[in-house]
């Protein structure tokens, strides 16, 4: 085990167990996945000096420890998956089991902790009445796929299984219905000055207002260059040596990106703003695909920059934004 960094730990999540490796130790444990385990952990990890854990986002099972720790006074960074498997192959690790993903969570966080922007990794846990938020829209984006599923179903399939069909897609409707009714009176009882901003700009329906709300606890408190990246908007260069490859979005977070595609549509129709600017990208000989990307672009970091300073839309002050 590396002794580079004596302050730092990894750990595997999974949905039964936590397998931890800390720096400077020897061995490496496991315990379950459960409230009633977090001590020992919190127990190791104090007894070894460490502040640094690192662990990957693994649809919500991760939630219950990283909030545990960093209420805790730990430093928490939770990093995609696909982030920990390139650093894996970097490091020559072929092999994949729990212990050894544990293992390079701990070399992956004392690089980080190294790193001379070791901040901008950390961010806070979102608050309860945004996991329980998270936890409707998670729902809701669920039932909607289900309901699309049966909606395809219905024509190819035999007329007999149709009433079948009609009766789901009836449940399906009644409970995102429902759904939508629980998130917009949390909404209003939790983020009401953060929604009204959010929803005074055209495009940006109820549906976005809440998966930016759940999702981007960041929202406002990062800068433009910052907030696209995080998002997946901003575009990367491919450029090698004399070659300049062709600039393209990478990462980021697809659901996020799903839901201001929408609002981007519809902000080219009817947002005086995106429509402007979205016409004159096309105009320019841009592809109506890349328009559209640099419209959601354009939407995220308007949004960003009006809750950074709770300010109101102004269609006015935005028109000539970057």
């Amino acid at each position: 085990m590396s002794g580079l960094n004596p302050h730092c730990a990894g750990i595997d999540v999974s949905k039964g167990t936590l397998d931890i490796a800390i720096s400077g130790t020897a061995s490496q444990f496991a315990v379950p996945n459960d409230i009633d385990s977090f001590n020992q952990i919190l127990k190791e990890l104090k007894r070894n000096g460490t502040r640094l854990i690192l662990m990957e986002a693994t649809g919500g099972l991760e939630s219950g420890v990283a909030c545990y720790l960093q209420s805790e006074g730990f430093d928490v960074v939770v990093i995609n998956p696909r982030q920990a498997r390139d650093f894996a192959r970097a490091m020559g690790y072929l092999a994949k089991t729990d212990r050894i993903d544990a293992r390079v969570l701990l070399q992956m966080a004392e690089v980080i902790n190294l790193h001379p922007e070791r901040e901008k990794y950390i961010r806070p846990m979102p608050d309860t009445h945004r996991q329980l938020l998270a936890a409707m829209v998670v729902r809701r984006r669920q039932l909607t796929i289900m309901l699309t599923a049966e909606r395809n179903r219905l024509h190819p399939s035999n007329p007999l299984s149709h009433r079948s069909i009609r009766s789901i897609i009836k449940a399906l409707k009644d409970e995102i219905a429902r759904i939508e009714g629980e998130m917009a009176n949390h909404i209003a009882k939790n983020f009401s000055d953060i929604s009204a901003l959010l929803s005074a700009v055209k495009g940006v329906g109820a549906a976005t207002v809440a998966v930016l709300l759940a999702e981007v606890p960041e929202l406002g408190s990062l800068s433009r260059r910052e907030i696209s990246a995080l998002i997946g908007v901003a575009p990367v260069n491919r450029d090698s040596g004399t070659m300049r490859g062709r600039r393209t979005i990478f990462g980021g977070r697809a659901s996020v990106r799903t839901a201001l595609y929408m609002s981007a549509l519809v902000g080219t129709r009817h947002n005086p703003v995106i429509k402007e600017f979205y016409e004159r990208l096309v105009a320019a000989g841009k592809p109506k695909k890349v328009a559209l990307t640099a419209c959601i672009r354009k939407l995220l970091t308007i949004l960003n920059a009006m809750l950074k300073k709770n300010e109101a839309w102004d269609s006015s002050f935005h028109r000539h934004a970057s």
